[in-house]
């Protein structure tokens, strides 16, 4: 092993002992009230499966054949989730077929940020997790289930299953992917048109034919985003069948993965001959392991927030000094847009996840001594999934070198030695940033701050020409307490422009930029945010700002003194508050935790 990887991982085992403990000592007395539905009254069990047919009625009724959850996140204006329509009835024939039964357990909501980015109805989108997480536990409540199935691919939705999954930690549960879109036009044109719309260069029209040519059928988005480092972070923590995540939907290989795994869960369950809790898979090895791979990819920032707090959620401390520490000895295996031109499926065509696992295993990046879904290592993971001639579901070893060394490398020619994320500190607190996308020659910035209390505020001075300069635009009141910390993806277009007019700038906000985020620098994430007194609320126009990620820095160069005497003024965050169902979240958004806390109503920050 990497002995900066070994000292990471003993640091948050370290840290976490009593937690952790706690954790399992949970999952244990939830074990030893055996099958669930044990538990349940005849009236109890009567309203459990009233609606079944008999078969599994009586089946159901022996307590000795594994009753699997399904939890969905489907609806079909989200393009990922649209092929889950039929998955309920697939997994439960395949679960049939094995002799055990499945029920849906419930629905969870499921938003697309695609659709609100830049609306009011963003400022919910983090928020959601927290709810999915929620919702999900208020699902698997019934005590009738032995382990889960859970449907969910996008942004919020599979972290909040996660938490949710580990809070029931003493069962098994395998995650269902539905797989990418297939290619559209190609993700430089895209950007070039988005660029030309924000200089009025072409009209909307344009604009929506461009944006229609790439999310243009069912199946994720296939940008290098924070749904598809989802579906990368949970396969490298082992809970997909191997090489499950980029397959695509309405694909004969597509189906029988889905078969595969309805059917592999009931052999984990506490009934079957192999239990495999997700309580028992999850522990610091596997979180890093997910770490990890996010970070050799270049993968969504929304991470350093949500593997914070499923790591909370199994009993884990993990800080983004963690983050720090693994990207400073992790290459970067693969260019994918936004850190690169290619997409998720160029990704698979490559040699996708099997060879990314091998090489970070050569490398010694990797802990292979973990459990997975499907065994102890991640040897299986290593192989891609295949049909044999007959049709059979099964999984062989890929070639030596990658298909494409434009997307994938091995380790030993990494695009760069570091992984691309840093974390700044300095007097305006502590951010995150990805400098896995910023162009080759792209220096440390300190330049007058140009200060904005909203994106769109952003765009009206870049409309009227008051950005013409260098300058570290400052976009604050963005944080998790102010307005629910929305995607900032409206400004990316304004500042590319900018910097392609040969300004140096840079981005400092205490809301997001996540996984889409470009090729200027942005520091994200800022902790403590405007509204909780942070620094970042004292900055003026004019003020020089300091964006150094080569010696991970992040400063406001005003005198201390005169920075302490400032007051500071809050502007009315009142729009924030009402409207689009925003009114039903007050409370949610005074109790978040700070951003490096995971952002989260689920946890106490010294939890």
């Amino acid at each position: 092993m990497n002995p900066v990887v070994e000292r990471v991982t003993q640091r948050i085992e370290a840290r976490s002992e009593a937690t952790r403990h706690a954790y399992q000592e949970r999952m244990k007395h939830a074990r030893r009230k055996g099958p669930h539905r044990s538990a349940l009254s005849c009236g109890n069990l009567a309203h459990g499966f009233a609606a079944c047919g008999q078969s599994d009625k009586s089946e159901l009724r022996s307590l000795t054949k594994a009753n699997i959850g399904i939890v969905t996140a489907y609806n079909d204006m989200l393009s990922a989730h649209q092929p889950y329509h039929d998955y309920p009835e697939k997994l439960k024939k395949a679960i049939r077929d094995v002799g055990s039964v499945a029920q849906v357990a419930g629905g969870v909501p499921a938003m697309c940020d695609g659709v609100t980015q830049g609306q009011p109805g963003m400022e919910l989108s983090l928020l959601s997790r927290d709810v999915i997480a929620m919702a999900t536990a208020v699902s698997l409540s019934h005590n009738m289930f032995d382990g889960g199935l859970m449907l969910g691919i996008c942004d919020k939705i599979v972290p909040g299953l996660l938490i949710a999954a580990l809070s029931f930690g003493h069962m098994p549960f395998i995650f269902v992917p539905a797989g990418p879109m297939p290619s559209g036009i190609s993700n430089k044109e895209k950007a070039r048109i988005r660029e030309l719309y924000a200089e009025g260069k072409v009209d909307k029209e344009q604009l929506l034919d461009a944006e229609s040519a790439s999310y243009h059928s069912a199946g994720t988005c296939t940008f290098y985003g924070t749904a598809n480092s989802n579906q990368l972070v949970i396969e490298m923590m082992g809970l997909h069948l191997p090489g499950a995540s980029f397959v695509n939907p309405g694909s004969e290989l597509r189906e029988q993965l889905t078969r595969a795994a309805a059917q592999h869960v009931t052999r984990i369950t506490d009934l079957g001959a192999d239990y495999r809790p997700i309580g028992e898979i999850v522990t610091a090895k596997t979180i890093v392991n997910g770490i990890i791979g996010l970070l050799a990819t270049g993968g969504s920032t929304n991470h350093t927030m949500h593997l914070v707090a499923v790591a909370k959620a199994a009993g884990y401390q993990v800080d983004w000094n963690d983050f720090a520490e693994l990207s400073s000895v992790t290459p970067l295996l693969t260019r994918i847009y936004p850190n690169g031109q290619a997409d998720i499926n160029h990704f698979q065509r490559a040699g996708g996840m099997p060879f990314l696992i091998r090489e970070l295993l050569r490398a010694g990046l990797l802990h292979n001594d973990v459990e997975t879904v499907v065994g102890h290592g991640l040897d299986k993971y290593q192989q891609r999934p295949t049909l044999t001639e007959e049709g059979q579901l099964t999984w062989v070893d890929i070639a030596e070198e990658s298909l494409d060394e434009d997307v994938l490398r091995p380790h030993t020619q990494a695009f760069n030695k570091h992984g691309g994320l840093e974390v700044l500190s300095g007097n305006l607190g502590r951010a995150v940033i990805k400098t896995s996308s910023l162009p080759e020659g792209i220096k440390p910035i300190t330049a007058p701050a140009a200060v904005f209390t909203s994106q769109h505020e952003l765009v009206d001075a870049f409309k009227a020409d008051k950005l013409n300069k260098d300058c570290v635009v400052v976009v604050r009141y963005q944080g998790p307490k102010a307005n629910g910390m929305p995607e900032l993806h409206k400004l990316t277009p304004s500042l590319s422009v900018l910097q392609k007019r040969g300004y140096h700038v840079a981005l400092v906000t205490d809301g997001r930029m996540s996984g889409a985020s470009g090729t200027v620098p942005a520091a994200i994430h800022v902790t403590p945010e405007a509204v909780d007194g942070g620094v970042i609320a004292k900055i003026k126009d004019g003020d020089l700002v300091s964006v150094d990620f080569e010696n991970a820095r992040l400063k406001v160069l005003v005198d201390e003194n005169e920075l302490n005497a400032r007051d500071i003024v809050a502007p009315d965050l009142s729009e924030y508050q009402f409207g689009m169902g925003r009114e039903l979240f007050g409370n949610f958004r005074a109790n978040l935790s700070g951003a490096e806390s995971g952002a989260s109503v689920l946890f106490r920050e010294d939890q």
